[in-house]
């Protein structure tokens, strides 16, 4: 008995200890590394952002509901149960006189059941099933569609004022050494105070920008956040690779539209078909509405209520039922033109979202060309913009060059670092809007 209680107390502990092993697995898997790249933070999102998780139970939702609706199929089996007190009795004439029609107390239990042979709803339900499924289901890849999109232009967007922040770090950098040696230079009495004060205004300059794009990285660093759908509170780190980056500017600018990929069209299909379904429906109007049905009935009848169940005169049935309507007053007729009417309007819709899809890919490749050739130039700008620096540096310090043509240098180097990087987010940002407008998204 006491290694009996032994065991059962190991098994008690074994148990709680695997749960929570399992509890700290799963908070294992939620966690985030410590770098983030642009695939985990997109998969991340997919798993958390809460309107993905809306479209996910919206998917279950709807099967539950569809479920729920073929459910008519099955037999319906009702128990029902009564009990009337009736205070005073009804009498009727017979025979030239006058007798109760009934008893004081009066109760019946029965067992009912129908069988639906054919119903219009739950036909339409049969019918739809899948195109409804598939609605929910395209509902949810929109969903990832855009939050994919949102959430790598997100990140695109921090990875840019990072960057600018880097850029500014090396410019204040460059230009606390330029202070220096104009301070220098003009405490030596070789320059005049014109130098020093225009390294001070230009090295001022730099750490104000640096301070606005350090408060702009913490915005971009919430947006990215809740677009992941984290609520930790540790502080996310991005990871990429630019080389990387930079060779996945690169995209097929002969590739044609294919309707068929863009989830709106296929939307816009399936709602065509279940828009089918229903005029289907509205046609089935005109076809019986039949049903099985049978039941067993226990009748009680007796003056007192004491003696009320001490005897029972049952009845049973079982029958097939019909219900046709014969005039409705145009009704069904008028249904049916709106639903084909609104079938019609739906080729109109698939027309219109042919021509908007046209649009926006001709738009999104403009857009994406254009910023791939400036990506290209400035890179160009980018190389002869340092080689230039690197020359005029050389020459300042060896009193060839005016301290004006350095912070010019200065200047250009840092405008051509700058607009490199927002060229080359700005072109990836470019290719996403072109492979959404082409339906190739990946996710």
């Amino acid at each position: 008995m006491f290694m009996k209680k032994i065991c059962s107390i190991v098994f008690i502990i074994l148990g709680f200890s695997l749960l929570v092993l399992s509890a700290d697995a799963q908070k294992v898997t939620d966690s985030l590394p410590s770098d983030l790249t642009l695939q985990v933070v997109v998969q991340y999102a997919l798993k958390h952002y809460p309107l993905v998780q809306q479209a996910l139970i919206d998917e279950q939702i709807t099967d539950r509901q569809i479920k729920s609706k073929l459910s008519e199929w099955y037999p319906q089996v009702a128990l029902n149960a009564n009990y009337q007190n009736n205070i005073q009795l009804q009498d009727v004439d017979f025979n030239g006189s006058y007798v109760s029609s009934s008893t004081y107390n009066q109760s019946t239990v029965g067992l009912s059941a129908t069988q639906n042979l054919f119903n219009r709803d739950v036909l339409l339900a049969s019918h739809t099933r899948r195109d409804v499924i598939t609605q929910s289901k395209q509902n949810t890849v929109s969903d990832k569609i855009d939050i994919t999109v949102n959430v790598s232009k997100a990140f695109y967007n921090v990875l840019l004022t990072d960057q600018d922040i880097k850029v500014s770090e090396d410019d204040i950098v460059r230009l606390e050494r330029n202070l220096k040696d104009t301070y220098n230079q003009y405490r030596g009495g070789l320059v005049d105070k014109t130098d020093y004060k225009r390294a001070t205004i230009s090295l001022n300059n730099a750490k104000a920008q640096k301070k606005t794009e350090e408060e702009a990285l913490k915005a971009n660093y919430a947006q990215l956040v809740q677009l992941m759908g984290y609520n930790g509170k540790d502080s996310i780190h991005l990871s990429y690779d630019s080389t990387s980056m930079e060779a996945e500017v690169s995209l097929d600018t002969l590739a044609g539209v294919d309707y068929n990929q863009r989830i709106e069209y296929q939307q816009l299909m399936t709602q065509k078909r279940l828009q089918q379904a229903e005029v289907k429906y509205y046609k089935w109007a005109y076809i019986p509405s039949i049903y099985a049905g049978a039941g067993y009935n226990l009748n009680y009848l007796n003056p007192r209520f004491s003696n009320l169940y001490s005897n029972n005169l049952p009845n049973s049935y079982a029958g097939i039922y019909l219900s046709v309507p014969l005039f409705q007053g145009t009704k069904r007729t008028q249904d049916i033109r709106v639903a084909e009417l609104q079938l019609t309007r739906l080729d109109w819709d698939v027309i219109n979202l042919q021509n908007t899809i046209s649009t926006q890919y001709a738009q999104a490749l403009a857009t994406y060309k254009s910023d791939l050739n400036n990506y290209y130039v400035q890179r160009d700008n980018l190389s002869l913009a340092r080689d230039v620096f690197n020359t005029i540096e050389l020459q300042y310090r060896s009193g060839v060059k005016a301290y004006l043509d350095l912070i010019t240098s200065e200047t250009d180097l840092r405008t051509a670092q700058v607009n490199y990087s927002d060229a080359l987010f700005q072109v990836l940002s470019s290719k996403l809007d072109v492979e959404k407008a082409l339906g190739s998204i990946k996710y």
